[in-house]
């Protein structure tokens, strides 16, 4: 029986989503999540709320333990998943506070455990990492709540936990790429290894070292910025979890279509 059907991945400063929850602790064959999932109501749609980093953000970007929270929210009934996270803009417009909906990303982590495949041939289509209904939803609904939020651009993940040397992050932004962060990956492919529908909501909590000369990231700074703004996402999200399509016709579902995956999905 299905326990909620959208699931919420909250980053840092983002603890806590709904008032009135149920927990449940999930076990899963990659060991447990990152904290017990608080299931509750929101607009007549159920929602699973799960911290990144745990409670007490006690997982570093590096060590959350991503395949475990994504199978355990597919053993609930999550098929469409809301990836709110903090990011750094590489980008002189995409200064703190500024929302953005990327469509794109790149994978520059090292070490992390980025499939469910060990064995076999199960590559999946990944060119589109995030749902376009998802994307078009957080669009739609943040126009509606009056929420100014960028669409689209790329996002690149880096393996932390440090922050980017200037030259980095300068790099980064010649690329062309916009947004820069530590937990997107493997986060993202491991939903679509699910057949997930997983966008990514982010909030801009700095300008990355490269960005403005004599600039510099710290945590102290990521964690203000992303505090003033943690009502601003909190609505944004609450309003686009029960918007989203009852009826997925995304092409998500059919991730593994013609594939043959040598595990069974929860």
């Amino acid at each position: 029986m299905s326990v909620a059907e959208i699931g919420v991945i909250g980053g840092s400063g983002l603890y806590a989503l709904l008032d009135t929850v149920d927990e449940i602790a999930v076990d899963t064959p990659y060991g447990p999540p990152s904290d017990p999932i608080a299931v509750g109501e929101v607009g007549g749609r159920r929602v699973a709320f799960l911290p990144r980093h745990g409670k007490d953000h006690r997982f570093p970007p590096h060590r959350i333990p991503y395949r475990a929270n994504l199978w355990a929210l597919r053993s609930l009934g999550v098929r469409q998943v809301l990836a709110p996270c903090a990011v750094g803009g590489l980008r002189p417009e995409l200064g703190p506070g500024t929302f953005a909906v990327p469509d794109q990303l790149v994978d520059r982590t090292s070490g992390r455990a980025q499939t469910f495949h060990e064995e076999g041939a199960v590559h999946v289509a990944f060119a589109d990492p995030y749902c376009p209904d998802g994307r078009a939803t957080v669009l739609a609904t943040a126009k509606s709540h009056g929420i100014e939020v960028v669409d689209g651009g790329t996002m690149v993940i880096v393996e932390g936990p440090r922050f980017s040397t200037r030259a980095e992050s300068r790099w980064y932004s010649a690329q062309g790429w916009s947004l820069i962060n530590m937990t997107g990956h493997p986060e993202a492919v491991l939903a679509r290894e699910l057949a997930l529908c997983y966008t990514a909501v982010t909030l801009v909590t700095d300008l990355d070292a490269g960005v403005e000369a004599g600039n510099e990231v710290t945590q102290e700074e990521v964690f203000r910025v992303f505090g003033e703004n943690t009502e601003r996402l909190r609505e944004l999200i609450l309003g686009v979890a029960p918007a989203l399509p009852a009826d997925r016709t995304c092409p998500c579902p059919h991730a593994l279509d013609g594939l043959s995956p040598t595990l069974v999905l929860p």
